[in-house]
């Protein structure tokens, strides 16, 4: 079983991502990793002789306690999950140092791989609370996933947001095991995030929350979404982490909104501004900005018939679909593609030609920009792209 020879790795002293990368690479394989002797050890950059004595050692007593973590988190209902798995996130494969592991309470489903990390400051103001549940909202409606590190303020209302939503999903991404509440406060929003999305981590069941922990769960928040946006922060914020890993480390888009120039939180969102990130006043500033999925998401992810709600919005399934289908549109979709030309069209043109509703259109213009079907020119002007669909 793959996942115990990860969770050994992971639960290895003097393990971390990086070196487990290398190991598996020198050892020829994650099982192979597990069996490693100093004579292997030693030949691992960043090892040597002297550290892989202590390493040897400890990746031994790591074999029972991989068993016995897997046996507790059974119990608890938590899964956990590595590289080698699917429902491992795909972005997050791709950092630099991706998790040996995850512990899953909830599902992660191929939908999580359209994801924002909404983060901001612990001490917010009320307007940065009221902008971080709209928008936790409005990425929901536009079916995207709200991922966030489940602390008090910002964290806490972007996860808010996207569950008032019908269909909204969210996930939090912890800085302790996932079955240690932190903050306290928190019970009973993370179980209803539990069953609306996920609670993940890295750590070991039972971890407490270290300081040390929270900056590698930054890299995890920003390392499984599309972007980042930051709502408040001040200078010393870790959403200030977030945004620099997802930035200069992954290559991730970095989005803020702006605030009051007389608060203090708003400090880390105009210096991002100013050094380039994307100033965010609308969903369409932010699905502008993100960048196209990897070719690997391609096998992983297709757009569903959407749910007959009040919000229409949109849902992917996890399988691979039939080589014939790319994506799946509604009536009034096909509708409103229907009525483009090759030529950018504004949406007064396309509510004229479609008879539809303006709000229908504006709704259906997001969605359809988030499956590749249209693209926003400027303003409130579109063109139809080459992307096919059924």
């Amino acid at each position: 079983m793959a996942v115990a020879h990860w969770l050994q790795l992971a639960l290895t002293d003097g393990l971390g991502p990086v070196l487990t990368r290398r190991l598996i690479e020198s050892a020829g394989g994650v099982e192979a990793a597990t069996l490693a002797g100093i004579a292997v050890l030693r030949r691992v950059e960043g090892i040597g002789e002297a550290r892989g004595r202590q390493i040897a050692d400890s990746l031994k007593a790591a074999a029972g306690a991989a068993l016995t973590e897997l046996d507790r988190a059974g119990q608890l209902g938590v899964q956990i999950i590595c590289p080698d798995d699917e429902p491992y996130p795909l972005l997050l494969k791709d950092i630099s140092d991706p998790p040996n592991v995850l512990y899953v309470k909830g599902t992660l489903e191929a939908r999580d791989l359209h994801a924002l990390a909404v983060v901001g400051s612990r001490r917010c103001s009320f307007y940065g609370r009221e902008q971080a549940e709209r928008f936790g909202a409005l990425l929901a409606g536009a079916g995207l996933t709200v991922v966030s590190g489940g602390a008090r303020g910002i964290d806490s209302a972007a996860h808010r947001g996207a569950m008032s939503h019908g269909q909204g999903r969210t996930i939090a991404v912890l800085g302790c095991g996932v079955d240690v509440v932190y903050p306290p406060e928190n019970k009973g929003l993370f179980a209803e995030i539990a069953t609306r999305g996920a609670i993940v981590s890295e750590f070991p069941l039972g971890t407490p929350p270290l300081a040390e922990n929270f900056p590698k769960r930054n890299r995890v928040v920003s390392g499984m979404t599309r972007g980042v946006l930051v709502v408040e922060a001040d200078v010393r914020s870790g959403a200030l982490i977030t945004a620099r890993l997802a930035g200069e480390d992954q290559g991730r888009p970095v989005l803020a909104v702006p605030g009051r120039v007389d608060n203090a939180m708003s400090a880390g969102p105009h210096g991002l501004i100013r050094d380039g990130a994307t100033l965010v006043t609308c969903l369409d500033d932010i699905l502008e900005s993100l960048h196209p999925l990897p070719d690997a998401a391609g096998s992983r992810l297709a757009f569903a018939p959407a749910q007959a709600d009040s919000d229409n919005a949109p849902t992917l399934f996890p399988s691979p679909p039939p080589p014939a289908v790319a994506l799946v549109i509604d009536a009034n979709q096909q509708k409103i593609l229907s009525s483009m030309d090759a030529q950018a069209m504004s949406v007064d043109q396309i509510i004229d030609r479609t008879a539809l509703n303006a709000s229908a259109v504006l709704k259906d213009l997001t969605l359809m920009s988030l499956k590749g079907l249209v693209k926003r020119v400027d303003g409130q002007t579109y063109v139809r792209t080459k992307a096919r669909s059924t």
